[in-house]
């Protein structure tokens, strides 16, 4: 399945029906009092979290949603039937702005959770309301309120555990295929991985993280340059972020412009726990780089890893695991 990530459509929820005006005519009442229903709501349009989901793909050939309107109320106070209810299934993760104002209309976070989008509009009431002491027989109904009409924009923001941050050509895809079942597209050139990808890493004894293989950075993202927005914006959702940097390249410039890209972009994302691989050890000789590493960033794990022959790959997902562990323990202080 193609994976999209936004998604842009037109939504109309019902009107509501309008109430209706009737007097009570029976064999032996001729001339009974006001009894018109009430009209029936529109329905909403609404978003429903679905955890099966990953992608926004089926919305982007549904760009216009209408809900039903309400129906007309009746006789005998008969209330009108309300709207059918349209609802939009949609994967955790996905954020909603109305595309006009800008105005963030609320995300999708959990499975079955529900979001109204547009609302429905209310009934008309019946002449029935209507009557007083001085008005016995009142023509008066109200008609059904408008239902809303908007155009919004879905983001789909990946929530997962661990993102993976880097230059194209990192070795990002290597790495999920070897500690995960996923089996992302893996070649020897730049911007191999033009979306992105998600694998659950599992342990022996059951534990398990979910990790997200996103596009490669490339200078200037956050300007929108390259995959740009279309790709930072799913390492917010993240808990931690797994910069790698290969060997072959000068390791600490490179780490120092990933950190760049994402300070401009979000400086709030630098305040995530963050741990660094370098990748590719297998191009150096007894997997021993020339120079130590020096960041100057104590809090910060360095691990040299290569994803082609296995070397200190679980020590590098033993390391993820236990600073997951921490975050989790972060949050529920």
């Amino acid at each position: 399945m193609r994976f999209a990530d936004y998604a842009k459509i037109y939504v109309t929820s019902g009107n509501g029906g309008s109430g209706m005006a009737h007097f009570r005519r029976e064999k032996y009442v001729p001339k009974g009092g006001p009894d018109g229903g009430d009209g029936g709501k529109g329905g909403d349009v609404i978003l429903k979290g679905n955890v099966q989901l990953n992608t926004l793909l089926d919305l982007r050939y549904r760009k216009f949603i209408k809900a039903e309107h309400g129906k007309a109320g009746g006789s005998a106070r008969k209330t009108g039937k309300d709207g059918h209810n349209e609802i939009l299934e949609v994967p955790l993760g996905t954020v909603v702005f109305d595309a006009d104002t800008k105005e963030r209309l609320g995300e999708i976070t959990e499975d079955q959770q529900k979001l109204i989008i547009a609302r429905g509009g209310k009934g008309g009431l019946g002449n029935w309301h209507f009557r007083t002491a001085t008005n016995q027989t009142p023509q008066h109904h109200q008609e059904g309120e408008e239902g809303e009409e908007r155009v919004v924009e879905l983001e789909l923001k990946l929530i997962a555990d661990v993102g993976l941050v880097g230059f194209p050509n990192a070795g990002k895809s290597t790495l999920l295929a070897a500690l995960s079942e996923a089996r992302p597209k893996i070649a020897d050139y730049p911007f191999t991985t033009l979306e992105p990808n998600l694998g659950v890493v599992t342990f022996s004894d059951y534990r398990s993280f979910v990790m997200a293989d996103i596009p490669g950075i490339i200078e200037d993202a956050h300007e929108g340059k390259g995959l740009g927005l279309q790709f930072l914006r799913h390492i917010e959702r993240n808990n931690l972020l797994l910069f790698m940097v290969g060997c072959d390249t000068d390791i600490i410039a490179e780490y120092q412009a990933l950190l760049h890209e994402l300070r401009e972009y979000r400086p709030d994302l630098l305040l995530k726990p963050r741990v660094l691989a370098i990748t590719k050890m297998d191009l150096k000789e007894g997997y021993k780089l020339e120079e130590p590493v020096d960041i100057e960033d104590d809090e910060v794990e360095i691990i040299e890893i290569s994803s082609a022959t296995g070397h200190n790959v679980e020590t590098l997902k033993e390391k993820i695991w236990e600073k997951l562990q921490n975050i989790n323990e972060e949050e529920t202080l």
